[in-house]
């Protein structure tokens, strides 16, 4: 018996889209339990702008601790820094939520405590610097961010 043309296209399209239809609901499933998710190919970094740069840094699972330069080319007076937890926990003030200078080339450490309970897994948080330049009086304000996997 020879089969009409619709018959040829219809079983072609009902072996293909089961085909397709079992390898999305693979993908899909994938997803759903965290095994695609994009947090685990992204790479751990710490990066500030505006003339300040994170030399180290280390996320634990109670704190996260990060070293800070001047690279202003001036000394800078007033600064604060804190940090904004995004994920796997929040953050409270760091303990250099105080003035303090930081004189043009030096660094400082930072620590922040999660104070929303532990962090574990990929971390993300926003770093806030408020500082003014030697010599004026107007302040200044940059951001950046941390991101990095719980070390123990």
């Amino acid at each position: 018996m020879t089969q009409r043309k619709g018959q040829a296209a219809m079983e072609f399209l009902m072996t293909y889209g089961w085909a397709i239809l079992v390898v999305l609901a693979a993908i899909g499933a994938l997803a759903y339990f965290g095994v695609l998710s994009p947090d685990r190919f992204l790479p751990s970094k710490c990066t500030v702008a505006g003339g300040f740069s994170c030399i180290e840094y280390k996320v634990t699972a109670t704190e996260v601790q990060m070293n800070i330069q001047n690279n202003l080319g001036v000394d800078a007076t007033s600064v604060n820094i804190t940090m904004t937890g995004k994920s796997g926990g929040t953050f409270g003030t760091t303990n250099c939520a105080r003035t303090f200078i930081l004189l043009n080339g030096d660094a400082t450490n930072v620590t922040a405590y999660c104070t929303g309970g532990t962090l574990a897994g990929k971390v993300r948080a926003d770093i806030t610097i408020v500082y003014q330049k030697s010599g004026e009086t107007v302040t200044h304000t940059t951001t950046g961010s941390v991101s990095g996997n719980v070390e123990q």
